[in-house]
């Protein structure tokens, strides 16, 4: 991935909150592990149903949400999907469709479980980054 496109995706990472305790050495491995794909409009990015692979952030354009074959969102730069997708490959929940050209990075459930691995520290500070948001909601409620 190019130097720009890395760091703007480091960026992202450390606004979603299950990334928010890692550091910057931690968000390096993760952005050498991911990849940038690109879209052209009304392609599917995932699919209703089909198995979670991926974890993918918006770097340009938007794509659309949609379940049961209705909208139920639109995602912009910097927005995120496929998260849970890193630990369990249950079936996705909904099809994100490009609404438009677009850009996102792309990953894999495989290059994060390596991530794991080559960084241990890398877990402690994902679980950090969960348990913090699972207390956000809590408060919420």
């Amino acid at each position: 991935m190019a130097g720009y496109e890395r760091s703007l995706y480091q960026g992202h990472l450390q606004g979603i909150p299950m990334f928010s305790s890692c550091t910057t050495e931690q968000l390096d491995h993760l952005a050498d592990l991911a990849d940038s794909i690109t879209v052209a409009d009304g392609d599917a990015v995932v699919q209703e149903g089909d198995a979670g692979e991926a974890f993918f952030v918006v770097t340009s354009g938007k794509v659309s949400v949609a379940r049961g074959g209705r909208e139920v969102a639109s995602l912009g730069v910097g927005d995120y999907f496929g998260e849970l997708a890193l630990f369990d490959p249950a079936p996705r929940n909904a099809t994100v469709t490009a609404a438009g050209p677009a850009t996102l990075v792309k990953l894999s459930r495989p290059a994060f479980g390596n991530a794991l691995d080559q960084v241990p520290t890398l877990r402690d500070s994902l679980l950090h980054g969960m348990a913090r948001r699972i207390h956000e909601l809590d408060q919420r409620v």
